[in-house]
């Protein structure tokens, strides 16, 4: 097909990859706009012919309506058109203008034809007198437009006036300068015209209706001007088409055709309605023939008939051509949009399969191992799996194009290359594929030949090692043995591998220099088994021929019975002694060690694969919380300060941008600038990345700062969240789920770090990294704890105080509290034996808080607690005893030497102990911050030693000492034992360490106040080490076995001696009976009988004293980590 073709270089031409956009429009096309435009400037033309007339009978409707002159339609003689000025008294009054509209306009009514000819004129003056008929004369003398045939007079019919125009005519003759005819009668005026072309008012036939005549007027004019305006606007719209520039993009075309589809449905209707309105005028200009068949129509009518029907058939000629131009147009357009689709796609998929062709060309045809090519044959078949898919998508696509060339595309010359280069890429990446496939299925297929080989000479070995030795002796035993080995080498064919040059022809391709020299080994250590099978053959026929006295023959390894009867290393390199003393490289250890070397890389490739799986997750789901984190700032953020969108915004949610997104921005600036860069510099080595989390720990933190507002951000939403402004918002992003979803991604974000970090801890135990993954790991549960605990913190209510000033939050939790109060000499339990309060206590560096927990109202985040605060207790004065009332999930809380106690019960035995243990260590860091500074004081003062701040190790002391110590005692202190005595025993780990009373640490008169006894390695010795001595029991303990002892809290014990094993000899005093119980048990069971402990870090001390609490023997304290 002949085309004409128009090359326009694209706007947006890049550099390198820039395309070309082209316009072809075939002859047809160009037929069909042709056809269009000559149809719409015809229909222009025939409008505009008259364009230079008068103005419009809708214009001069009301000098019309006066009725002084009229166009009846009726023709002369010769077809002269007829216009008759009645009886007008008022007629030399009319203004000069509207005497001129209205003659202008009527002589522009008949057709060019008959105005050519010229107008008759017939002036009734009949009740006139001759000087108005003079006056009109020379007023239409001097002022008629058109072409003035003749002048028909009826004069003034009076008798007077009639002799007196008769008279004066003859004078005023020369004066009207055209040809006048006075008549007397209407009977005279028919001899110059018909009768049937004149009215009933002059004799004629002709019905004239005057107000009908200006309606139908009216109604042609109006159609003629909707026509011109049709014929206007189609061919501005044909040109417009015709000259559009087709777009580069699918989403501009697609617009585009929208565009032109509504215009031509505008169109459409344009032409609907003209030829709607042509009808009905047809129809109206028809209805007196309907009405009257013998209705006869005059000139002007006729004309009017044929100008509207020549109109209507313009109108559907034009309208055929336009729809013809339309759906070549149309069609044009749909093509263009799927070129332009195809061409996205195109661009799509063809870096896609470059890549593929790059992931199968890096694929290995070679493997070291058999597992090392079972393993690259998984892989090849994952890509396998995603090549074909990709091949699939692009011949699909190649398949599209070839159909739009097959109809016809206007395109082809674009689209064929590129259906080629996809045909031809896809089968480049197949045939890489199938080679590669192939190559590595040769490679496995000889892997397992020679392992079947290798396997083949071990057992053959054992076979020459296994044969007792006693039994071929006889010749019965050396046929028999002899038959064993004929069996085992006829199976050699199906094992081994025979010729070694036709297996380096065949698998020439997959043998690198390390399968080369495996496979040599291979041969050689057939050689050398059968070399031995020959030798034992030899030897066993001589023995088989000749009955002799039996001896020993030295056999390989005789003393083996079964292959699997000893697994050590030993045993193995025994097995091939035989092998060793015929092959002296020694291949079959050789061999042995890369089979478990090959194990141990199959099982490291297979870590490292799943390393790279969790990196890969933690890359692509970093990358998509990045993605959605900066949608949610443009498509909801921004948008609140866009003035457009104001209107939408409620009152309740202006002005609080800060408290609905929290600081969402400052986690998105340090994703996207910082993390997620770090995250993609460990892509090739993920153990490590451990690293990268520890590096950005502190601004991970700023999670903390996001979770406290959520609460806030989430109230603001429920009030919001049907709002005008985000329903709008949702929609442009095209959004499935509402805002707050997305307002939840950082907190899912940060908890989803730790269970990608356990992946991978999991993943890499013994890598570089594993380290630094547990510490990351630990420290992002912190972060989480810590977030955690700041919630609760957030909610507590009515402390008066700045909760910033008690320190850190250490822990948290709800426990069931009794008090009880010290007043003077009356020791008072409030509610002790009633029912317990509930309190949530919160632990901070310097403060314990007593809150009250209330009830939860609401929904999601405003469901969260609140807490009212009850009371407090300053950390400098208070003291714990780790066991209270035999309650292993009891202890008590007390401070100002016991004036306040509070027993606290923990839901579990091991919240107990947590919560015992952080207590412990806020107090001992106190104590030895108090310690450090008494310390460096008694340092500059002259007399730093004092006897009352000696410390003893010895478990008694003297009754002159207790007094001693307890006249300079002002307030009961307790044991500052540092953390790290607390640490369990080597020996017995995970059982705690007998605790020093206070009267075990006052008769060492070998250590000064300046000596601690929390880094004296004497004490660590002691308290590491049961001694003899009576103990109470604070826990009851079964016996295990017949010779071990049961004993009973309350019971008091006898340490007698220690035995092997971590065992000590005891004897329960209260009962009387003795034996045996292991050291660890004894650790947690006893305490010293003489007294307990607590410990404190009271405000009046900071001299570290140990002392002893008489009065409330009931409780125990060991400052070690007791687990009940």
């Amino acid at each position: 097909m002949e085309t004409v073709r128009e090359k326009v270089e694209s706007k947006d031409l890049k550099k390198g990859g820039g395309k070309e956009s082209f316009v072809s429009i075939t002859v047809e096309e160009m037929k069909s706009f042709y056809r269009y435009t000559h149809c719409c400037q015809l229909l222009h033309n025939d409008i505009l012919k008259k364009e230079d007339g008068p103005l419009l009978a809708a214009q001069i409707g009301s000098e019309l309506h006066k009725q002084f002159a009229i166009l009846p339609g009726g023709r002369g003689i010769n077809g002269h058109p007829v216009i008759f000025l009645p009886e007008f008294p008022a007629f030399g009054e009319l203004p000069e203008e509207d005497l001129q509209n209205v003659l202008h306009y009527l002589t522009s009514v008949p057709s060019v034809a008959a105005s050519g000819e010229g107008f008759i004129l017939i002036i009734d003056r009949r009740l006139d007198r001759w000087a108005a008929v003079r006056a009109t004369l020379l007023r239409i003398a001097g002022s008629f437009p058109g072409n003035l045939h003749l002048v028909l007079v009826l004069r003034p019919t009076a008798l007077f006036q009639r002799t007196l125009s008769d008279f004066l005519f003859k004078f005023n003759r020369d004066d009207f300068k055209m040809k006048v005819v006075m008549l007397s009668t209407v009977t005279e005026l028919h001899a110059y015209i018909d009768p049937g072309q004149l009215t009933t008012e002059l004799g004629g036939t002709q019905q004239y209706c005057h107000d009908s005549w200006i309606s139908h007027r009216t109604a042609i004019e109006a159609f003629a001007l909707m026509v011109k305006t049709v014929a206007q606007t189609l061919q501005a719209f044909g040109t417009e088409l015709a000259e559009t520039e087709l777009p580069n993009d699918a989403e501009a075309t697609l617009d585009l055709l929208h565009k032109h589809t509504l215009q031509k449905d505008t169109m459409k209707e344009d032409l609907k309605v003209a030829l709607s309105q042509g009808g009905r005028l047809l129809a109206c200009i028809n209805e007196p023939l309907q009405t009257d068949p013998d209705y006869s129509m005059t000139q002007d009518e006729m004309e009017n008939l044929a100008t509207v029907q020549r109109l209507m058939g313009q109108l559907d000629e034009t309208e055929t051509a336009f729809d013809d131009f339309w759906e070549r147009h149309r069609t044009k357009l749909e093509q263009c949009l799927q070129l332009r689709h195809f061409e996205k796609h195109f661009r799509e998929v063809r870096p896609q399969l470059d890549v593929m062709f790059e992931r199968l060309s890096g694929f290995s045809e070679v493997s070291i191992s058999p597992a090392h090519a079972e393993h690259v044959l998984r892989e090849l078949s994952s890509h396998e799996e995603k090549a074909c898919e990709l091949m699939d998508l692009a011949l699909s696509l190649a398949s599209e194009g070839e159909r739009l060339i097959e109809n016809s595309h206007y395109a082809e010359d674009s689209i064929r290359p590129k259906c080629s280069e996809l045909r031809g890429v896809c089968e480049v990446i197949g045939s890489t594929l199938r080679s590669k496939k192939g190559l590595l299925l040769r490679a496995r297929e000889l892997h397992h030949a020679l392992e079947k080989a290798s396997e083949w000479c071990e057992d053959g070995i054992l076979l020459l090692a296994n044969q007792p030795v006693d039994r071929c002796q006889s010749q019965d035993g050396a046929e028999a043995a002899l038959q064993e080995l004929e069996r085992y080498l006829d199976t050699a064919a199906l094992h081994t591998i025979s010729d070694r040059g036709a297996i380096c022809c065949q698998y020439e391709a997959v043998l690198n220099p390390q399968l080369r020299d495996h496979m040599d080994k291979v041969f050689q250590k057939q050689s050398s088994v059968q070399e031995m099978f020959e030798k034992r053959r030899v030897s066993l026929k001589k023995l088989a021929a000749k009955q002799t006295r039996p001896v020993q023959p030295v056999a390989p390894r005789p003393e083996v019975k079964s292959p699997l009867s000893s697994p050590n290393p030993e045993r193995k390199e025994r097995r091939y002694s035989a092998d060793s003393a015929l092959c002296k490289k020694g291949e079959s250890p050789v061999h042995n060690g890369g089979t478990r070397h090959a194990s141990l890389s199959e099982e490291e490739e297979n870590l490292a694969v799943l390393r790279r799986h969790v990196m890969n997750e933690l890359l692509e789901t970093e990358r998509a919380y990045v993605e959605e984190l900066l949608c949610v700032l443009e498509g909801y953020a921004a948008e609140m300060d866009n003035p457009i969108m104001a209107h939408l915004i409620p009152s309740t949610l202006q002005s609080k941008k800060d408290i609905l997104f929290g600081n969402m921005p400052e986690i998105y600036q340090f994703h996207k600038r910082t993390f997620l860069k770090d995250l993609e510099a460990y892509t090739d080595c993920p153990e490590l990345v451990g690293r990268c989390f520890l590096e950005r720990m502190k601004d991970l933190q700023i999670y903390e700062a996001y979770c406290q507002n959520k609460p806030r951000s989430e109230s603001l939403w429920r009030q919001c969240s049907d709002c005008a402004f985000f329903q709008e918002c949702q929609k442009k992003l095209e959004h499935k789920l509402g805002l707050d979803s997305y307002l939840l991604k950082p907190v899912q974000r940060i908890t989803k770090y730790q269970l990608l970090l356990k992946e991978l801890l999991k993943y890499s135990k013994g890598c570089d990294g594993a380290d630094d993954l547990q510490e990351a790991l630990s420290s992002i549960l912190g972060i989480l704890k810590a977030v955690n605990d700041s919630m609760h913190l957030i909610a507590i209510t009515g402390y008066e105080g700045n909760l910033s000033d008690l320190g850190r939050l250490l822990m948290q939790g709800s426990f069931s509290v009794w008090t009880e109060h010290k007043k003077g000499h009356a020791k008072v339990k409030d509610l002790a034996r009633f029912k317990p309060m509930q309190r949530h206590l919160f632990l901070h560096e310097k403060a314990l808080l007593f809150c009250k927990k209330r009830e939860e109202n609401g929904e999601g985040y405003e469901k969260a607690p609140s807490y009212s605060f009850k009371h407090s207790l300053s950390m400098s004065a208070v003291g714990i005893t780790e066991n209270a009332k035999g309650d292993n999930k009891k202890f008590e809380i007390w401070s100002n030497s016991r004036e306040e106690v509070f027993i606290v019960q923990a839901p579990t035995a091991e919240i107990k102990t947590a919560w015992v243990n952080e207590i412990r260590k806020v107090l001992t860091q106190q104590l030895k911050a108090c310690r450090d500074a008494t310390q460096q004081k008694s340092s500059d003062s002259p007399n730093p030693t004092s006897n009352n701040s000696s410390v003893s190790l010895s478990p008694f002391r003297s009754s002159a000492q207790k007094n001693q110590r307890k006249q300079d005692e002002k307030k009961v202190e307790p044991n500052p034992t540092s953390e790290g005595n607390s640490c369990p025993s080597p020996k017995h780990k995970g059982w705690n360490k007998p605790s020093l009373s206070a009267d075990a640490s006052e008769e060492n008169d070998g250590f000064s106040s300046g000596e601690d006894p929390m880094t004296s390695d004497i004490e660590d010795e002691v308290v590491k080490k049961l001694a003899p001595g009576k103990y109470s029991v604070v826990a009851d303990c079964e016996k295990a076995g017949p010779q071990e002892l049961s004993v009973k809290s309350g019971d008091m014990v006898q340490l007698i001696r220690e035995g092997e094993d971590g065992q000590w000899f005891v004897k329960n005093l209260r009962s009387g009976k003795e034996g045996w119980v292991a050291a660890a048990n004894l650790l947690s069971l006893i305490s010293e009988s003489k007294s307990s402990q607590s410990l404190s870090s009271s405000d009046g001390s900071v001299s570290g004293n140990l002392s002893t609490s008489s009065s409330c023997s009931e409780t125990y304290t060991s400052f070690s980590d007791i687990k009940p």
